[in-house]
């Protein structure tokens, strides 16, 4: 995004050519025509997480359980087997 940001101030406030542009940045010609020209920002895709921890309650509860770990020494944290027990004596 700070390339395509830094493209348009060129284009549109410092009133470089394209070609100026290309040679000033180090991309190919048609892509600094393609963000200097146009006026939508290209939109940054979200991922949603998928699976039974995360459409479930269980990424949630997990996901905690590993944070408090992090404050424990290596040897008190839980380890995968303990947290699918516990897992299980939760259903």
């Amino acid at each position: 995004m700070s390339d395509i940001n830094c493209i348009k101030h060129l284009r549109n406030n410092k009133g470089l050519s394209i070609s100026e542009i290309q040679r000033t940045m180090g991309i190919n010609w048609r892509t600094a025509k393609k963000y200097a020209d146009e006026d939508q920002l290209p939109k940054q895709k979200s991922f949603k997480k998928k699976g039974m921890m995360y459409e479930e309650k269980w990424g949630v509860i997990v996901s905690d359980w590993l944070f408090e770990d992090l404050k424990l020494r290596k040897k008190l944290r839980r380890t995968k087997k303990q947290i699918f027990e516990e897992l299980k004596k939760m259903v």
